[in-house]
């Protein structure tokens, strides 16, 4: 999948962070950059939809530096992602970090990815989320700027939207993958945001109506 001259360049500036870290808004340097484990404050409302589409492989697409065989992914158990989540295998594609495989697995998670990426890019990238998701997609989106800065100065959050905008885009590619489930996380600050109710565009062909459910709930992150 070929990016716009913009999203390579931008490639090379997260591979440059991952590599000697970034300075933020608030005039400090951050040395470290990446290595949170996204998916662990969303993973006691994922566990019951990858139980129930009985997932056993996931690519983390974007996934920083996730580690999915290292225990302590569930404070309570010490758990790895990989055992909490019950998966036969595990793959992260990272870029920026030269992790470049990309393998269709039965779920694809994309977490605080997508606000990284120059807007005229997301569209294919979508598709390509699409298209890697045999069963469920999973993706939580930045709806707020960054306290991290680019090497030239702008927010790493180069697109930042509302809810809905991202709603949007992504309805308009699961038309093109109606088996494929999706849960969209917007976080409208780091611990806090809407989870709408997981759908896959197979649900609308299949409803008598021809409105769609946006319905969500309200998280605050442990």
């Amino acid at each position: 999948m070929e990016l716009s001259h913009k999203g390579q360049k931008l490639i090379h500036f997260y591979q440059e962070m991952a590599e000697n870290g970034y300075d933020t808004r608030s005039g400090s340097r951050v040395e470290t950059a990446y290595n949170t484990f996204e998916l662990r404050k969303f993973r006691l409302v994922c566990r019951p939809l990858f139980q129930q589409a009985k997932i056993k492989s996931v690519l983390d697409y974007g996934g920083g530096g996730s580690d999915w065989s290292a225990p302590g992914f569930d404070q309570e158990t010490g758990q790895s992602a990989q055992q909490y989540f019950d998966l036969e295998a595990a793959e992260v594609y990272e870029p920026a970090r030269d992790l470049n495989n990309t393998s269709v697995a039965d779920c694809v998670v994309c977490m605080d990815v997508l606000e990284h990426i120059f807007v005229c890019d997301l569209p294919k990238i979508i598709q390509n989320l699409f298209s890697l998701a045999q069963k469920l997609l999973v993706i939580n989106v930045a709806c707020y700027e960054a306290n991290a800065l680019l090497p030239n100065g702008e927010n790493a959050h180069v697109t930042v939207r509302d809810p809905m905008w991202w709603r949007g885009i992504i309805d308009g590619v699961a038309v093109s993958f109606p088996s494929t489930r999706v849960m969209l996380i917007c976080s409208e600050t780091y611990t806090s945001g809407i989870i709408y109710v997981p759908y896959a565009a197979a649900d609308w062909y299949s409803s008598p109506r021809f409105t769609t459910d946006l319905s969500h709930t309200r998280f605050a992150a442990q």
